[in-house]
C-alpha cells in the first residue's frame, strides 16, 4: 500500500528528474503572477509537482465567466465573489498540505513589485496585459530571475522561458507594447478552456525543467500554437536580435524604473464621482474598438470616444488612450475590467 512518502514517486521515476531533481523542485519557490486561466492551472500543476513555496499574486475576484476555464474555482467562489488568490490557495492547500502557499492580493505596479513577488527562483507569467509583461521582463533582467512567458486568446497561444540574462529577452520579441486596438483579449475574442490548459501545462514543463536542473533541455524558440487548426510554429530568437534592445542590451528598465512604469500607477478616483480615471495609453482606433466591444454590451461611439456599458459599469475610451470607468470607486476593480477589455 502506498503512503504519503510516495506522493512524488511517479514523477521521481522519470529519469531526467530523478531523486535529485525532485529534491531541487521541493526546495524551490515560484511566484505565479495572475491566478486566472493560465495561473490557476499552472499553480495546481506546480503544487502537485511539489514546488516547495508558491506565491499566488492576483488583484481580482472570482466571477461566473471564469468557471469555464479557471480550474481551481467553484460556483460557490463565484457566488460569494471571493478573491482569486485566496480561493486558489485554499484549494491548493487541500491538494498538497506539505508545501507553503502564499496568497497575495495586489495590483502590481513598479513600486510594489519587489515586495509582492519577493525572493523567488522563477516567475510564471499568467497576466492579461503587455505593460505588466514588460515590467516582469525588466525585473527578470535586473535580478537575473527566470520567467516563463505564456499567453492565450481564442485557441491560440505561445510559451517561452526567458532566463533573465537577455540575448534575447521579451522586448527583443516585442520591442514595444502594441496599441490597444491591435490586441485581442479573452473578453473580446473569447477563449477555449482546453487551449489555456494546454499553454499552462507547457509553461510548467519549462518551469520544471529549470527547477529540476535540466536547463540544457530548455526550448530556445517561442512555441506558438493554434490548437483549433493544429498549427505549431517555432519562432527563432537569435542572440543578434538583442542588438539595440532597450532592456537587455542598453539595460534601461523603462517599466520598472522609468516613465513607462510610472504610467502604470496613474489611476485616480475622481473627486465627487463614482468613477476611476486611468492614464493615457497609446492613441487608439475607436472604430476598431467599437466593433470589438459590440458583442459585450451597449456601445456608443463619437469622433472623440467609444463607450461600453458592461457589468453595471460604463467604460469610456478616449482617442488619446485615456479611460474613465464609471460605476466604481475601486481602482483595482476598474483596472481589472480595463485589462479584460483592452489587455
Amino acid at each position: 500500500m502506498e503512503n504519503r512518502q510516495d506522493r512524488y514517486a511517479r514523477q521521481q521515476q522519470f529519469s531526467p528528474i530523478g531523486r535529485d531533481g525532485q529534491t531541487a523542485i521541493e526546495q524551490s519557490s515560484v511566484a505565479v503572477i495572475g491566478c486566472g486561466a493560465l495561473g490557476s492551472v499552472a499553480a495546481e500543476i506546480l503544487a502537485r509537482a511539489g514546488v516547495g513555496r508558491l506565491r499566488l499574486i492576483d488583484r481580482d475576484i472570482v466571477q461566473w465567466s471564469n468557471l469555464q476555464r479557471q480550474s481551481l474555482y467553484t460556483e460557490s467562489d463565484a457566488q460569494r465573489g471571493v478573491v482569486k488568490s485566496a480561493a486558489a490557495a485554499e484549494q491548493l492547500s487541500q491538494i498538497n498540505s506539505d508545501i507553503t502557499i502564499e496568497p497575495v492580493v495586489v495590483d502590481l505596479t513598479p513600486s510594489n513589485f519587489a515586495s509582492a513577488v519577493g525572493n523567488v527562483d522563477l516567475l510564471i507569467d499568467a497576466v492579461d496585459n503587455f505593460p505588466l509583461r514588460f515590467l516582469i521582463n525588466d525585473w527578470s533582467l535586473k535580478t537575473s530571475t527566470p520567467w516563463v512567458h505564456g499567453g492565450c486568446v481564442g485557441a491560440t497561444g505561445q510559451v517561452r522561458l526567458f532566463d533573465g540574462s537577455g540575448s534575447p529577452c521579451f522586448r527583443c520579441l516585442v520591442p514595444q507594447p502594441p496599441p490597444a486596438s491591435a490586441v485581442q483579449t479573452c473578453d473580446t475574442a473569447g477563449v477555449v478552456g482546453a487551449a489555456t490548459h494546454a499553454i499552462a501545462s507547457l509553461q510548467c514543463i519549462e518551469a520544471l525543467k529549470w527547477l529540476s536542473g535540466n536547463r540544457d533541455r530548455m526550448l530556445p524558440t517561442v512555441q506558438s500554437f493554434d490548437f483549433w487548426s493544429g498549427r505549431h510554429r517555432q519562432i527563432e530568437l537569435p542572440p543578434s536580435l538583442s542588438g539595440g534592445c532597450t532592456a537587455c542590451d542598453h539595460r534601461r528598465y523603462e517599466f520598472l524604473d522609468g516613465d513607462a512604469g510610472a504610467s502604470m500607477e496613474s489611476a485616480v478616483v475622481l473627486c465627487g464621482r463614482d468613477s476611476v480615471q486611468i492614464a493615457s495609453r497609446d492613441s487608439v482606433e475607436l472604430a476598431m474598438m467599437a466593433d470589438r466591444w459590440s458583442s459585450l454590451g451597449e456601445v456608443v461611439q463619437s469622433r472623440f470616444f467609444v463607450r461600453l456599458s458592461i457589468d453595471e459599469k460604463v467604460v469610456t475610451l478616449f482617442r488619446d488612450g485615456r479611460l474613465l470607468v464609471d460605476g466604481t470607486d475601486d481602482i483595482v476593480a476598474a483596472k481589472s475590467l480595463v485589462g479584460r477589455l483592452i489587455g
